[in-house]
């Protein structure tokens, strides 16, 4: 059965100059757009900063998810997105960067599967157009 998520935006005026909008998640947050906003780091909530959000999050699940069908637990997985956007060209590229602490687990064999994961997370396949890196992926001690 799918689970479908909902969002709604809105957006006024004649151009991204002195436009701006209101978006609001079906889970009841909701946030104002504009493009000063996007495209200076910093301002306001993006799309590219919930992008970032939505694949930290779908990796730590996938990770844990794939670590467990290899036959290890994972005590804890903390992942970070950095998403890149440049104005006129689109999102540029997605670092994923990750710290787990998994007991009995080989760094080769945590990195294997740290990769697979970052493949097969629903969020890095709906990307799969944008240059997807592991920046790092360490265990914690």
């Amino acid at each position: 059965m799918a689970v479908t998520s909902k969002a709604n935006a809105q957006w006024t005026g004649s151009s991204l100059g002195d436009g701006s909008g209101q978006a609001q998640l079906a889970s009841g947050s909701e946030f104002a757009m504009s493009w000063k906003a996007r495209a200076e780091e910093g301002r306001a909530v993006t799309p590219e900063e919930l992008i970032a959000g939505a694949h930290a999050s779908c990796y730590s699940m996938a990770l844990t998810h794939t670590l467990d069908e290899a036959g290890f637990t994972s005590e804890s997985v903390a992942t970070s997105a950095e998403v890149d956007f440049v104005a006129g060209e689109g999102i540029t590229e997605i670092r994923l960067s990750v710290e787990a602490r998994i007991p009995g687990i080989e760094d080769a064999k945590f990195q294997e599967l740290a990769e697979a994961a970052k493949d097969g997370c629903p969020v890095s396949q709906a990307l799969a157009g944008t240059t997807i890196k592991l920046a790092s992926a360490s265990l914690a001690s």
